[in-house]
């Protein structure tokens, strides 16, 4: 009977320590778990670097978009500082065929004689001029070999009438020396209209195709000098100041955006990397003290047998 009893103690500490065993196995250290710096390599953050590499890619783009606007300013202040105050050169050398410009020429002074076609003058509308509206004088040059070139006389403010100004200065009569500066000319604007003698963009084969004469259509002329000079003409264009504008500092702040997705990134791994990995090891823990410090529970069967060598050893002794 007391042998019995034994083995079943045996059985029954061999089975509870199988149960502790499987759930040391599943509960432990967590050699399913993925713990450490390998959590970087889960597609969670593989998903969350996809992100940070397309904001990355963004900020690049709008960054380089920034240093072309930077570049184009710069080449405007070189046209303006190498063009604008040069001696004039004769219209023909400069533009030697009716649809010759190139962008460099912008603000290039040309010289022409000849007449105004005073009957073709045109003004265009929607012209602000330091916050005021107005309009711009177009008056149509006929060059004394037959081309027509359009000279931009100046601006004029918009009078008691919105629709036109107070008065209209006229262009010199017969013949005249005209110094201009070479701008190109404007695309058509689609479903813009304007009254009798007005025009919505300086479309100049528009104007070519209104006088009916050869005429330049890549650029026109904005006034600087006549002669003989007139008593009145319109306000003159005003030399531009040189100015790049804020775009390299925008780049900068781009560029530096691309790089901050990444730290950002790599500071919230961190962050987790603090935050998880102690947890992990505080839920490996207790199963490492259950199974070194832990007694084992004793069986109803160890009680028994405990109490039947008490009995025995006490009737031996009487």
């Amino acid at each position: 009977m007391v042998g019995v009893r034994r083995a079943r103690g045996v059985f029954a500490r061999f089975f509870d320590g199988a149960r502790l065993s499987r759930c040391g196995a599943i509960t432990g250290i967590g050699r399913n778990r993925v713990s450490g710096w390998r959590r970087a390599f889960t597609w969670r953050w593989g998903g969350y670097f996809a992100l940070a590499v397309v904001f990355a890619i963004l900020c690049v783009s709008l960054g380089t978009w920034q240093v072309g606007r930077r570049d184009e300013a710069l080449q405007e202040v070189n046209r303006v500082q190498a063009n604008f105050d040069a001696e004039p050169v004769p219209i023909g050398h400069a533009l030697p065929q009716l649809n010759a410009f190139d962008r460099s020429q912008k603000w290039l002074r040309v010289r022409m004689s000849g007449s105004y076609l005073s009957d073709a003058q045109l003004l265009v509308r929607n012209r602000p001029l330091d916050g005021h509206p107005g309009f711009e004088v177009l008056s149509p040059f006929r060059i004394d070999d037959g081309t027509v070139f359009v000279v931009d006389r100046g601006w004029l403010a918009t009078g008691s009438r919105d629709d036109v100004p107070d008065a209209v200065p006229l262009p010199p009569e017969g013949r005249v020396t005209v110094v201009a500066r070479l701008k190109a000319g404007e695309p058509q604007l689609p479903n813009r209209s304007a009254p009798e003698g007005q025009i919505a963009t300086i479309e100049l084969a528009n104007i070519r195709d209104r006088i009916n004469a050869p005429t330049y259509t890549e650029a026109y002329g904005l006034l600087d000098s006549e002669d003989p000079a007139p008593t009145e003409r319109p306000i003159a264009v005003v030399k531009p100041v040189p100015d790049e504008g804020v775009h390299l500092s925008y780049a900068f702040q781009w560029f530096l955006f691309s790089a901050l997705g990444f730290f950002g990134l790599g500071y919230a791994l961190l962050q987790e990397f603090r935050v998880v990995t102690p947890r992990d090891s505080a839920r490996s823990a207790p199963n490492h003290v259950v199974s070194r410090r832990r007694p084992a529970r004793r069986s109803d069967a160890d009680v028994e047998d405990e109490l039947l060598g008490s009995q025995a050893s006490a009737m031996r002794e009487k």
